[in-house]
This record gives C-alpha cells, structure tokens and sequence, in this order.
C-alpha cells in the first residue's frame, strides 16, 4: 500500500459539522485512491454524546473510527489516531473545517517538492470568505505583554501582519494553527508525536516548536485553502476552555522557559486582568443589549481567571 496521507480528525459533540468537513474532504478521498490507495482518514472521537459515532457508521463507511471511550483532549486524541496512520505525511485537520478543491494535494506537493520543510499549514478563511489568523510568531513574554495590552493596534509583534503578505508566495513561520497541519510522518515518529501534559491550547505550539528544534522549518502555503468555523467544540463550555487556554500557555512556559518565567506570565496576566474588569463593561453602557451582555461574560471570565490564577 502506497499511503501518502493520512488525516487525522479528533472530534467531540460536533457531529453536524464533523459531517460536512468528511463531505468536502470525499472528492479528495476518491481521486486520490482511484488507482491506489493514497488518502486514508482517521476520526478519532473523543466520547461524543450527540451520535457521531452512529454517524460515521451509517454514512461515512470509509472513514476509519476509533471510539476512545473517553475525552483524551486534542494532543491525547491526536496521537491515537497517529498511532495506526501509515501515510507518509499526516494532516492534522479540526472537525470544523471546510476543504477546498486542492487544497490537501497543494501542501502535499509543497511538502513533497521541499524536502527539507517539516510542515505546512494552509491558509484559513472565514465563512465570509474573510482572511482568518492561522500562524503566530512563537509566544514570548514581551510578544504576550504586547499581545494582551492591544498594542498590535500600534504594530504587529504578537501577532503577524497577515493582510499585508502576498497571497502567491509561501511563508516561513513560527507556528501553525491547529486547525490544518500537514507534517512529515517520520517527523512524528522522530518527536514522539503530541506532548499530551496539554489537553486543548498551545499544543500546536509546543509541536511546532519541536518540529524547528528537530531542524525542520515550518510553512505557510496560502494557496491552500480551507475554510474554518472555529471553536465549535470549545463553544459548548466557553468559561472552561477560557481558563483552560491560560492554563495551557502557563504550562508552555514553564515547559520551555523554567518556572521563573511562567511566573512572570502569571504577573502580565494579573496586569491584563484587572483593567478588563471594570473597562469591558464600561465599554458597552451605550451598545445592543447583545453587545453588554458579551462584554460582561469577558468580565466575568476574567474575574474567573484572576480566582485561579494562584493554583495554576
């Protein structure tokens, strides 16, 4: 068997737009394996409760389930389905994704033609076909402090400056969204596949930081395209994934950057904090009533934080 790719999708309560994703992904699934099997995909459900499961069984035969029993979060998930791929390259794609024709043979033949790169990432859009942030420069505590103060109004540090790249040239980045990563198998293999202390958030960071350490660059393709809804599973439990993507980029930095600096983190953190709590409501007195009640769920989320910052 000829594998070349092998998609990894890890799923939970998203069965709707689960569906849709493997609906546009079919075509790519039949023209790569018309003469060989080329493409396998891999869904890895993390015990969903609104019926994937009888979902994938009943209509998408030609996926490969496996049924974890229980929620591994996104890296534990990941590597489930890493662990019986036998493609060449892996995709890591989100269950709330739309793919574009070509968009997966486009990253295979940049992979392909570029030996020495160990991962691509496509460029994402918005429903409304609006560009959508899918790469970062990697995370520092002065990238953060800018970041988490809005000074990216001023100039982009924290963040890349998307909108001025050129859309016919591939980039070499820092780090790649989560949503849609295609990487070298060996290079699994070689890392030991996701770092699963992380459950949701920052594990595409701390991959895509192994991946350069190991010597591998890393690209952004933007003829590649996929559409992403982002944060349908997360949206289910906002106030838990909030506290939990805080929790995670504390874990990254004390992961990657010793104890001292995470604690600096969680100094920066108090700083952000405490101005949102009474700003964030100010803001919105004047605004639709849906306006103020959005800005007082951040308050409140960031008056959680401030509560578990200490035990984090």
């Amino acid at each position: 068997m000829n594998m070349k790719v092998s998609i990894v999708i890890v799923s939970w309560n998203t069965k709707e737009i689960l569906a849709e994703c493997l609906n546009s992904i079919a075509p790519v699934f039949e023209r790569m394996n018309k003469n060989e099997a080329q493409l396998e995909v891999i869904v890895v459900d993390n015990a969903s409760s609104d019926g994937t499961i009888s979902l994938l069984k009943e209509s998408f035969k030609w996926v490969t389930l496996i049924d974890t029993g229980e929620n591994l979060g996104f890296p534990g998930g990941n590597n489930r389905g890493f662990a019986v791929s036998q493609g060449e390259f892996i995709l890591l794609l989100n269950p709330d994704t739309v793919v574009h024709d070509f968009a997966i043979e486009e990253m295979v033949q940049f992979l392909d033609s570029n030996p020495n790169v160990g991962a691509v990432g496509s460029r994402l859009l918005n429903t409304d076909g609006s560009l959508q942030e899918s790469c970062y420069p990697r995370p520092t505590l002065g990238r953060e402090l800018w970041r988490l103060f809005h000074l990216d109004r001023i100039k982009a540090i924290g963040i890349y400056d998307m909108d001025s790249w050129s859309l016919s040239d591939p980039r070499e980045v820092d780090v790649l969204m989560g949503a849609c990563i295609l990487v070298r198998q060996s290079i699994i293999q070689e890392i030991g596949g996701m770092d699963e202390d992380y459950f949701m958030y920052s594990e595409e960071v701390d991959l895509c930081r192994r991946i350069q350490k190991d010597g591998w660059p890393i690209y952004w393709l933007p003829h590649a395209q996929i559409t992403h809804y982002g944060g349908q599973s997360t949206n289910l439990v906002k106030t838990e994934m909030f506290l939990r993507l805080y929790e995670s980029k504390l874990l990254y930095f004390s992961k990657n950057h010793g104890r001292t600096v995470a604690l600096i983190y969680k100094v920066i953190l108090y700083l952000a904090s405490i101005p949102r709590l009474f700003l964030y409501p100010l803001s919105q007195v004047q605004k639709s009533h849906t306006n103020r009640e959005k800005m007082l769920a951040l308050a409140s989320q960031y008056r959680q934080l401030l509560q578990k910052l200490p035990s984090m």
